[in-house]
């Protein structure tokens, strides 16, 4: 299905962002260890204090984006984002990086993270119409896992090579190129309506939840998605610490770790739209989402050498399979389910949620794992996991386009987190 120049410019500024995003993947935490001689108590709080931070800063940018133009927002957010990392290898060039500079950049990160894809996700409706939502949303989804594949190993082996920080400049970079993307898209975007009398209101910043909360299709959605992805970043930070410090495996091991199983992310969003057109909506998303949450358990069993390696490339598979089946559908019904008039507020208030649990449960994590140690942490968190599914068991009575009203354009044109979070 064609979706024509425009959205082939949006596509290719998601794709380079995307793919220098996960060359630094889990950069903050690789510097933090390898650079900064970081323990797993500092991983973990530099990993949870940022991005709740961000999220917090973020939480009035949402109605603000709400009533302005996208694309100029999101262009801005790329080169906040830019300037911001630049400050790490500029100062590691000078010796003087710290876990200080690394968590104010982390900040700024999170909140710019937040605002661009509150402004994404509206600018994609505004481009095309609601039946070709779907198709958008899963070739974002296999860009993003195409970028998983060939940046976490390449980003692995320059850091090998080059030093810790050389991913962060490469992503600095990427934003760069993506902001170019994104002003190559062109204008056209529709105006949105003022806000009432010329300001924000406080009702304002809380209308994204008030939406979500309310609705019938989207509360359980959120909820399950809080939990499911909370308990699954919880790891993160302990696996790293695990691997790449008892375990004994190197940078581009363990990027190759989480790089192959990415390959599983590309079939899972080449299924979701013929699983929704045979079986539906709700019911792809219930298998998905029980079927994502089975296999982090095993984390917790890692050896070294390479049947641990092979262990967590197997399980890493299975999560991203399915997870590459969800995230696409689910993308779609909040989409479609969101009026177009509230679509930045309500991505806004998901992502600040989202951001604040998932920086709240890893700052717990980290306390727990280093009074039990990583693996009883991560353990933990597979098992919470096992419960998230119950959360969708019950079939919402909203009709399908109760709240959608007609795109204002139907020309074809991102996450995120942009399309899914980055």
């Amino acid at each position: 299905m064609k979706l024509g120049r425009r959205f082939g410019w949006l596509w290719a500024a998601y794709t380079v962002s995307a793919l220098g995003t996960y060359l630094a993947f889990d950069a903050f935490s690789v510097i933090a260890v390898i650079a900064l001689h970081a323990g797993p108590a500092e991983v973990a709080l530099l990993a949870a204090i940022g991005p709740a931070v961000g999220a917090v800063l973020a939480v009035p940018l949402g109605p603000w984006v709400e009533f302005r133009r996208k694309r100029p927002v999101m262009i801005a957010m790329d080169l906040v984002r830019c300037a911001a990392l630049l400050t790490l290898p500029a100062a590691y060039a000078l010796g003087g990086l710290g876990l200080g500079q690394l968590l104010a950049v982390s900040v700024i990160v999170a909140a710019a993270d937040i605002t661009f894809n509150a402004a994404s996700g509206a600018f994609l409706k505004t481009l095309l119409p609601a039946g070709r939502l779907l198709t958008a949303n899963a070739r974002f989804e296999s860009t993003n896992w195409t970028a998983l594949v060939l940046g976490p190993p390449l980003g692995g082996a320059a850091i090998g090579l080059f030093g810790p920080v050389t991913t962060v400049l490469a992503n600095a970079v990427s934003f760069l190129l993506s902001a170019l993307g994104l002003r190559a898209v062109g204008d056209g975007e529709p105006r949105p309506a003022p806000a009432g009398a010329g300001r924000l209101r406080a009702a304002d910043l809380v209308e994204g939840w008030r939406h979500i909360l309310t609705s019938p299709a989207l509360r359980p959605l959120f909820l399950n998605n809080l939990a499911a992805n909370a308990l699954i970043m919880v790891a993160a930070p302990q696996l790293a610490v695990l691997m790449l410090g008892p375990l004994g495996f190197t940078p581009w091991q363990y990027g190759l770790a989480f790089a192959v199983p990415c390959l599983g992310g590309l079939l899972g969003a080449r299924l979701a739209r013929p699983l929704v057109a045979r079986y539906g909506q709700q019911a792809v998303l219930r298998a998905a989402s029980a079927l994502r949450v089975v296999w982090p358990v095993g984390l917790a069993f890692v050896r070294p050498g390479a049947p641990g390696l092979l262990l967590v490339m197997v399980l890493e598979f299975g999560v991203i399979t399915c997870s590459a089946v969800y995230s696409p559908v689910y993308a779609t019904r909040r989409l479609e389910r969101t009026p177009d008039d509230r679509v930045a507020r309500t991505l806004s208030a998901w992502s600040v949620s989202g951001k604040a649990t998932t920086a709240a449960l890893t700052a717990l994590w980290g306390l727990l794992a280093s009074l039990t140690g990583p693996r009883a942490a991560i353990a933990a968190a597979g098992v919470l996991l096992l419960a998230t599914p119950l959360l969708l068991l019950r079939e919402p009575r909203e009709p399908r386009e109760a709240t959608e009203r007609p795109s204002p354009a139907s020309v074809p044109p991102s996450p995120a987190a942009p399309p899914p979070t980055r």
